[in-house]
């Protein structure tokens, strides 16, 4: 009885070890329509554009208190300074320069968006996001997770933005 219990515990270990190990790289069903790579392009390309993060509005000024920014034709480098300061501060635990986090990347913000919105976004995320058609498109695409208000002054918020001016 013995021998037999240990015969099939031994039977049992090999079939589980000659069983494990591959895995098989499974494709997704498609009805028999292959994709070419001109196709990909084109999705990501068509999925880029919907972003609210990529979209371009040279147009909005947003909602809140900053109607105008005059920007110089120099960048203010004590300004930039500043601006590095506190957004390294009050903006990396949910935006990084370059890439997507948690927040959207500054880098070419002024690109895509008015300085008066920009700065709007920074003084007053709340109604922005429940007023503003692109502020809402942005919590939608970063899963809901709202700006927070770091209360900064509006001096503070310039100096932000003449950081993102470097930021190309």
């Amino acid at each position: 009885m013995k021998t037999t219990l240990k015969l099939s515990l031994v039977f049992m270990a090999l079939l589980f070890i000659s069983c494990g190990g591959k895995e098989e790289k499974k494709e997704p069903f498609n009805y028999g329509k292959k994709t070419t790579t001109t196709e990909k392009k084109v999705e990501k390309k068509v999925q880029n554009e919907d972003l609210a993060s990529t979209r371009m509005d040279l147009t909005n000024k947003g909602i809140g208190p900053i109607k105008s920014v005059e920007l110089g034709e120099n960048i203010d480098q004590a300004m930039v300074t500043h601006g590095a300061e506190v957004y390294k501060k009050m903006c990396t635990a949910c935006h990084r320069p370059e890439k997507k986090f948690i927040g959207p990347a500054p880098k070419g913000i002024l690109e895509r968006r008015t300085p008066e919105w920009i700065m709007n976004m920074i003084l007053n995320p709340e109604e922005m996001v429940q007023k503003d058609p692109l502020a809402k498109d942005l919590l939608i695409e970063f899963n809901g997770s709202p700006m927070a208000n770091q209360n900064l002054t509006e001096e503070e918020a310039r100096a932000v933005l003449e950081y993102f001016r470097t930021l190309k």
